[in-house]
């Protein structure tokens, strides 16, 4: 399994990114989960945004719950996280993560993760 990451950026408070997640080595469907997680200096990794690649079934955080879209297209094996009203505490390294464990509350954890991508970072200015 192979994740990778790009969109990432430096973009002005208010303004929007989006981020995709490429996968490679397993089929979408099935119990996969795709999550979007976040670490920023001195902080600890946190989800952001997960989706059931079976179902559509979404999980945001709440910081950014009505800001940030998850999507999916099984065509593209790509996972999208479209970021809208962006804020200066938005600024982290934006991982893409999966595992195939199937959607529950246990996919807001990291641990729970087997494979990660290697970042994009995103740095929101004010």
């Amino acid at each position: 399994v192979q994740l990778v990451e790009s969109g990432g950026g430096l973009v002005q408070t208010g303004g929007s990114l989006r981020l995709l997640c490429a996968a490679s080595g397993f089929t979408f469907g099935g119990n996969y989960v795709i999550g979007w997680f976040r670490q920023a200096p001195g902080k600890e990794r946190e989800a952001v945004s997960v989706i059931s690649t079976r179902d559509g079934r979404t999980y945001y955080a709440d910081s950014v719950q009505d800001r940030f879209t998850i999507s999916s297209d099984r065509t593209k094996s790509t996972v999208y996280l479209q970021m809208n009203s962006l804020k200066p505490e938005d600024t982290a390294i934006y991982y893409c993560a999966a595992d195939n464990g199937g959607f529950g509350p246990w996919v807001v954890t990291p641990s729970t993760y087997d494979y990660w991508g290697q970042g994009t970072q995103v740095t929101v200015s004010s």
